[in-house]
């Protein structure tokens, strides 16, 4: 189990920022399940997406978890490899990060949410942008690709949806700096967490409610594609491994892509593998962090 950095609030999870050498926080918490709840009622209590609680809990029913199954919350997490600045998407982690600038006297946090993420036939671009517009209770105009989608299967999209339950923006929206993405609001929150959208990304209501009013205008964002995820804590360190997106045909085994993220690490800062928990982490490949070795001089300790 990681060490808890800060307890996760009811609306977002918010950690203490570690430091430049420490890239791991949250702590993975069991609960136990009641036939009141299913896996994804639980998964929105506890700020969690779909695909995450699935993966760590793959003999949990979805919908009729046995009651007092245990649960595994995936509540820890390996900050993605980018520049700990404004808004952080790791698009196949269905996850969004942000640091707040930092202001003297007061602690430094990170922030992170689970999102949904453009469909494999529209993709969430790839970019470096900014948020360049926020607007609370917006109305959604649909382009015309979406609406002749729509009227293909017998639905047919006014030109102008007004805010409202039946607008899909939801209540708060942030446009990026490319023409026709938003981070939004959703009224369909069980979404969240999987492949569902047209490349816009979307959040819990309660999520990005909290999060509207601390991003403001010019808030850098960049989008990166890290299925797998190294990353320190203390002398230790972790892997998280998701699976990477469908349209993309990955280069050699799972155990040979995973030690070539270590050797890049390992430039950095040298690493002896454990290999037994290396193997136990890619056999699981649960998008939870692991531990597969420790600091030292010999360098990588493991062969593909």
């Amino acid at each position: 189990m990681l060490a808890l950095l800060a307890v996760p609030s009811a609306l977002a999870q918010s950690f203490a920022r570690p430091s430049a050498l420490d890239e791991v926080i949250g702590e993975i918490i069991t609960i136990y399940a009641s036939q009141e709840e299913t896996l994804l009622d639980i998964a929105r209590r506890f700020d969690v997406g779909q695909q995450e609680i699935l993966l760590a809990n793959p003999s949990v029913d979805r919908w009729l978890p046995a009651d007092g199954a245990e649960v595994t919350l995936p509540t820890a997490f390996i900050l993605p490899r980018a520049e700990r600045r404004g808004l952080v998407l790791n698009v196949p982690e269905m996850r969004l990060y942000y640091y707040p600038p930092r202001i003297p006297g007061q602690p430094d946090l990170v922030h992170t949410f689970p999102v949904s993420i453009g469909r494999m036939d529209w993709s969430t671009p790839l970019v470096s942008t900014r948020i360049v517009e926020k607007t609370e209770n917006p109305r959604w105009r649909p382009p015309d690709s979406i609406i002749a989608e729509h009227a293909s299967n017998g639905d047919m999209l006014p030109e102008v949806v007004p805010p409202g339950p039946d607008n899909p923006l939801g209540r708060f929206a942030f446009r990026l700096g490319i023409p026709g993405y938003l981070i939004h609001s959703t009224n369909k929150p069980y979404g969240v967490g999987m492949r569902v959208t047209h490349g816009c990304v979307r959040m819990y209501p309660e999520d990005i409610e909290f999060l509207y009013p601390l991003v403001p205008v010019g808030t850098p964002v960049t989008i990166v594609n890290q299925p797998i995820k190294v990353g320190w804590l203390g002398d230790q360190l972790y892997v998280e491994i998701h699976p990477p997106l469908e349209e993309e045909t990955p280069k050699g085994s799972l155990r040979k892509r995973v030690l070539d993220v270590v050797e890049a690490e390992s430039s950095r800062r040298r690493v002896v593998l454990d290999d037994g928990a290396l193997k136990t982490a890619l056999k699981l490949g649960n998008g939870i962090p692991m531990p597969i070795g420790r600091a030292g001089t010999k360098g990588t300790a493991a062969n593909p």
